[in-house]
């Protein structure tokens, strides 16, 4: 993770004025808009009844416009923060965040990730991926071979794969139709639950934008972890007064 540039990005966005703050759209019903376009703060925007968007500014701050409105994409978009005081503040926020996207109880008590873009099909849920990038299947334990089942949710065709014992990753093969799932259904241990994939820009690139995308999508043990990431980089460079990683390995104030 390159977090010298995107200090020096802030830095240069830091001289711009309140109200041109760039921003990146996450997700868009209406106002010409799409997922992952890049828009200034100032630009109007116009949604009808029904409409909504969600923007995030470089420092991982979110901004929500439901229709009907005409105005600002950001009102009173203000200044980007630096990197750690936007970083502490996007932790400070984590809890509440995750609990208006309902991710809480799928996604805050899960085991800690290793890596943050690895999935996570031991339960279901919210996760997220990069565009064109192939996933990589994770389970918690690996102590034992186990076998489980992926479907897509119409039932259409099955594919069954066996975890070998001290396995804990694995890359499905390919597959036709299995590429192309942003749901599917999981078979394991006699029970069954449903996981979604929420694919991030491939041009995002902003450890901050990032966290934040994954939290706005509930893909919440992903964005631990890519907090924890972001963390380690800044305690590496320079120690970061008032933050610390719990026992559960989630980044604390």
């Amino acid at each position: 993770m390159n977090w010298k540039a995107l200090a020096a990005g802030l830095a240069l966005v830091l001289a711009w004025p309140a109200l041109a703050t760039p921003m990146i759209v996450v997700e868009a019903r209406g106002g010409g808009l799409k997922p992952g376009m890049r828009i200034d703060s100032a630009r109007t925007v116009k949604l009808v009844e029904g409409e909504k968007i969600v923007l995030v500014a470089p420092d991982g701050r979110m901004s929500t416009l439901r229709g009907p409105y005409s105005g600002p994409a950001v009102r009173n978009a203000g200044s980007v923060q630096n990197p750690r005081v936007a970083l502490a503040a996007l932790i400070a926020t984590r809890k509440d965040r995750a609990s208006s996207v309902g991710a809480v109880r799928s996604g805050a008590s899960a085991a800690p990730l290793p890596d943050p873009w690895l999935i996570d099909i031991s339960r279901g849920g919210d996760r997220c991926l990069k565009d064109g990038e192939k996933p990589v299947w994770w389970r918690p334990e690996s102590f034992a071979d186990q076998a489980f089942s992926v479907f897509p949710v119409d039932r259409s065709w099955r594919a069954d794969y066996v975890w070998k014992a001290s396995t804990d990753r694995m890359t499905p093969p390919d597959i036709v139709g299995l590429d192309d799932l942003k749901t599917f259904i999981i078979r394991a241990d006699g029970q069954e639950y449903p996981l979604r994939i929420n694919m991030i820009p491939r041009d995002i690139d902003d450890p901050l934008v990032i966290s934040a995308w994954m939290l706005e999508k509930a893909c919440v043990q992903q964005a631990d972890a890519y907090l924890r990431a972001i963390g380690k980089d800044l305690d590496e460079s320079a120690p970061m007064a008032g933050l610390s990683v719990s026992p559960t390995g989630l980044i604390q104030r």
